[in-house]
């Protein structure tokens, strides 16, 4: 049988790009919490130093964003200047607009206008039946690693860790895209300059690694990469300037499923970029859950101030017991793709963002998200007929 490996990666809270998604969503939480009809689209950048925010805001709330961004940098564990990167002592700069008119009179709610698309573009939905969360597995065990590895570092449980890291998994999957084995892990971690190295790595194998990797996937011939450079003290904005939205396969399926190239972060729900992303989710995860396929994959796309969408396509990519045409039309029966039928369905004028920020936005266990829920199956099911 022929050899198929597929990669995909994740980072943790503490790599540059996620600190300046965080910062986005913290300011958009904080936003929506005091005014949900906040319209906001926030990014962030930071190098040594330095973190500044702009973008275009228009609410009727008001944030502290010194405060929001030192105190979202605290949280992720850069509290002390040795780390060359410290919250208590960077300039934050604030660089805010407000939206555009020309945007708004498009998108807002009227009598004689109902409200439309944010912005134009293609949003992809995926799942796959080959994990319990209904996701890609090497993303999910990329994100579980990640995660782990920064909840050994906040516990003390693995001494001389830094915020800082990186993970990365390889599955090798048999000709019919059955999951066969791990074939190789790479960890990649921030940590002081004093740490002895082969202590470190039998730590990071010991309380990551076989913490969290199935051992039934795991043989002999699986490889474990351990810091390849053999030392990554400099690390974080000390290092490697950071971005909000530049980490949007992490943020979505490893690669497993197209992006429409939106980013998520620092935008409120208005922008068909996130919700119509997390509304495809949604269904994808939905029609996989009643069996109907083992994958599914959902492309929607949308024309700014507009609020039907221009193109709804399904691929179940073979694995479907009946046609792809014929789930558009249980799709359009089911769910409301506009805008406000999105935002209403997944009730997302709520402060829920900034925990989607790292470890990913999609198959997320840890998290109570509600374009992960399960409750369309059943209406799935009968619109089809099937018991």
């Amino acid at each position: 049988m022929e050899k198929r490996l597929f990669t995909s990666e994740s980072v943790t809270e503490g790599h540059p790009d996620k600190i300046c998604d965080q910062i986005s969503d913290a300011i958009l939480d904080e936003l929506i919490r005091q005014d949900p009809n906040s319209r906001v689209a926030c990014e962030t950048t930071c190098t040594t130093g330095l973190v500044l925010v702009m973008g275009e805001i228009t609410t009727d709330a008001y944030v502290d964003i010194q405060r929001i961004v030192r105190d979202t940098i605290r949280e992720i564990g850069y509290d002390r200047a040795k780390y060359g990167f410290d919250a208590d002592n960077l300039s934050v700069i604030s660089a805010i607009d407000p939206q555009s008119d020309d945007i708004a009179m498009g998108v807002n709610e009227k009598d004689d206008h109902e409200q439309g698309a944010g912005d134009q573009g293609m949003m992809f939905g995926y799942a796959t039946d080959e994990t319990k969360e209904y996701m890609p597995i090497a993303i999910t065990l990329a994100h579980k690693l990640a995660r782990r590895l920064t909840e050994v570092r906040k516990k003390g449980i693995v001494k001389n860790l830094r915020p800082d890291g990186k993970t990365q998994v390889t599955i090798e999957y048999d000709d019919n895209l059955n999951v066969v084995r791990v074939d190789k892990i790479l960890i990649s971690t921030q940590h002081s300059k004093d740490v002895f190295l082969e202590d470190l790595k039998k730590q990071i194998k010991k309380e990551v690694v076989d913490y969290i990797i199935p051992k039934e996937l795991v043989d002999d011939k699986t490889e474990f990469l351990f810091n390849p450079t053999g030392r990554f003290v400099l690390g974080g904005p000390a290092a490697d300037s950071g971005l909000t939205g530049r980490k949007i396969i992490v943020d979505t399926y490893g690669g497993s499923a197209p992006h429409g190239g939106g980013a998520f972060s620092g935008k409120d729900p208005s922008k068909v970029d996130r919700s119509a992303s997390y509304m495809a989710r949604y269904i994808a995860k939905n029609i996989v859950a009643s069996g109907i396929s083992k994958r599914c994959q959902i492309q929607i796309s949308y024309a700014i101030g507009i609020a039907k969408p221009t193109s709804l396509l399904v691929d179940t990519f073979g694995t479907s017991k009946i046609s792809d045409d014929k789930i558009i039309d249980v799709i359009n029966k089911v769910f409301d793709l506009t805008p406000k039928g999105i935002i209403t369905t997944l009730d997302l004028k709520r402060p829920i963002y900034r925990q989607t920020a790292a470890y990913g936005h999609f198959g997320r266990d840890d998290l109570d998200l509600p374009w992960e829920k399960l409750d369309k199956v059943e209406e799935i099911k009968k619109c089809l007929n099937i018991k």
